[in-house]
């Protein structure tokens, strides 16, 4: 599943596309000067298959990374070996030793009868920099990979007259790097501001609040316009999510206590953010069933977050349709069984049939191939959207990282393995870079971000009002909620 040949990606940002080129398939393009041969050829420490680079020693691929007179590496190999060498060592140390290549190869081109091309080497590692730091500017925020970029930067202009083209471009890269750098930090402190407690959300609630709270239905009634809503916060989150960030995920995925670094949870809190949401929208739903103390209501606010999730389907926004499955399949909500009675489930059983988790998904990611077959077809920004699963998205490049080996029994580094990593993962921000074709409505969107949320406990508590218990087990549960708001009070 996770290894089938594509020919060609769809179309994505500037940033990815202009790195990317027009495939991201791992084919090695024959232009610039491209290194290798053909089936089964061997170059140096690389070794090629029809024309496609599948493995090589690190620093035979760090040389097939540096430009040289007459070569410019290809850009799918540029942005697949800058995001999969940080699996093998961190940015600014892949920045040294580039830097160290570069120096060797300007100090051969001094010494040799092709000193005239020095600029035109130089304005080719410029190049290599300007796509490195467009496509991974925050390897930039580490103080070592930025003094090694200036330091390889003195290094290439020095051959370079006053005011001229290579100072200018660097001198660009540069600027835009640092305000990227910049917009970034800003973000982060506006985020890390609004931040709520807890669970990136409302406060959690402890008891039940009062009856005349609003609801989501007093919020907006209509299920399209809700979806249309949720796939607008889904975007304006999953757009802050960097290559670099699912990468460095496998890498918490691999430690076994799972123990991160304050540097390390600033990097990801994108990933995080985005992870509490789904989080976050399954506890609401839930709180918006258990609150409701009428069971007519009640069964028509399942019927409501059915009908949700369905537009949220047809959207493309897989991944709010199973954060409402999910919070519709919370224990407290599913044991309400008088209330579930009176809904009209056959919407429902369809969801849920996409959302099988038999056979690996098999139902979810066939509706997810059409959606993306509709995404690269589209004739309009509606049809572009694909937000998938994010939970599965992780796991399936977790899985694919896991089942093959990052070296090969020859030592090389197992390139075919990180071609199809750096496959999905460019999928991937293909669809976080769609813009949200929807009308943002505040009010439904502060709803929605802000609505108090029942803790665990308290969705417990207000289910067995609503439907007392029904069994011995329930019911000891149901005595032990009750001790213990006792002993609190």
């Amino acid at each position: 599943m996770f290894l089938e040949p594509q020919e060609a990606m769809p179309q994505t940002s500037v940033v990815f596309s202009s790195i990317l080129g027009a495939s991201c398939s791992g084919q090695v393009q024959p232009s610039m000067g491209e290194r290798g041969g053909g089936a089964g050829s061997i170059s140096g420490d690389l070794i090629f298959q029809d024309g496609r680079l599948i493995s090589g020693s690190l620093e035979a691929l760090m040389e097939h990374l540096v430009p040289k007179v007459d070569y410019y590496p290809d850009r799918t190999y540029i942005f697949t070996f800058l995001l999969s060498s940080r699996v093998f060592m961190p940015p600014h140390d892949l920045l040294a030793r580039v830097g160290q290549i570069c120096l060797e190869q300007r100090q051969q081109l001094e010494a040799g009868p092709e000193k005239a091309k020095l600029k035109s080497f130089s304005t080719k590692i410029v190049q290599l920099l300007k796509e490195w730091t467009e496509a991974f500017p925050y390897d930039f925020q580490d103080e070592k990979a930025m003094a090694e970029l200036k330091a390889i930067a003195h290094r290439v202009t020095q051959c370079d007259e006053e005011n001229g083209t290579v100072k200018k471009a660097i001198a660009q890269m540069i600027q835009s790097l640092l305000l990227s750098l910049a917009a970034r930090s800003q973000l982060q402190e506006l985020r890390e501001k609004l931040r709520p407690p807890v669970m990136d959300k409302g406060p959690v609630l402890k008891a039940k609040p009062p009856a005349t709270q609003k609801d989501i239905l007093g919020v907006c009634c209509d299920p399209l316009v809700l979806a249309q809503q949720l796939t607008h916060i889904e975007l304006e989150r999953v757009s802050s999510i960097r290559p670099e960030d699912l990468m460095q995920i496998l890498s918490h995925m691999d430690s076994l206590d799972n123990h991160k670094c304050r540097a390390d949870m600033t990097k990801t809190y994108s990933l995080e953010a985005y992870d509490n949401w789904f989080n976050c929208l399954s506890m609401l739903v839930a709180t918006e069933v258990c609150r409701v103390l009428k069971k007519k209501h009640r069964t028509r606010m399942l019927e409501f977050f059915i009908d949700v999730a369905r537009e949220c389907f047809n959207i493309g926004n897989f991944n709010s349709m199973m954060a409402i499955i999910s919070g519709m399949n919370l224990s407290p909500v599913a044991r309400l069984k008088k209330t579930w009675s009176k809904v009209k489930t056959a919407k429902f059983d369809v969801l849920e049939h996409h959302m099988d988790p038999s056979s690996n998904f098999c139902n979810y990611r066939t509706a997810l191939q059409g959606a993306t077959q509709r995404s690269q077809t589209a004739n309009s920004s509606r049809e572009k959207i694909v937000i998938p699963v994010f939970n599965l998205f992780v796991k399936d490049i977790y899985f694919l990282h896991k089942i093959h080996t990052n070296h090969l029994p020859n030592g090389h580094i197992n390139f075919k393995k990180f071609w199809e990593i750096s496959r999905q993962i460019h999928e991937f921000m293909t669809w976080t870079q769609v813009e949200c074709p929807f009308e943002k409505d505040k009010k439904i969107q502060n709803y929605l971000l802000t609505a108090p949320i029942y803790s665990e406990e308290a969705l417990f508590i207000a289910s067995f009002e609503s439907e007392g218990p029904e069994n011995h087990m329930e019911k000891d549960s149901w005595k032990a909620l009750r001790t213990t708001l006792l002993n609190r009070a």
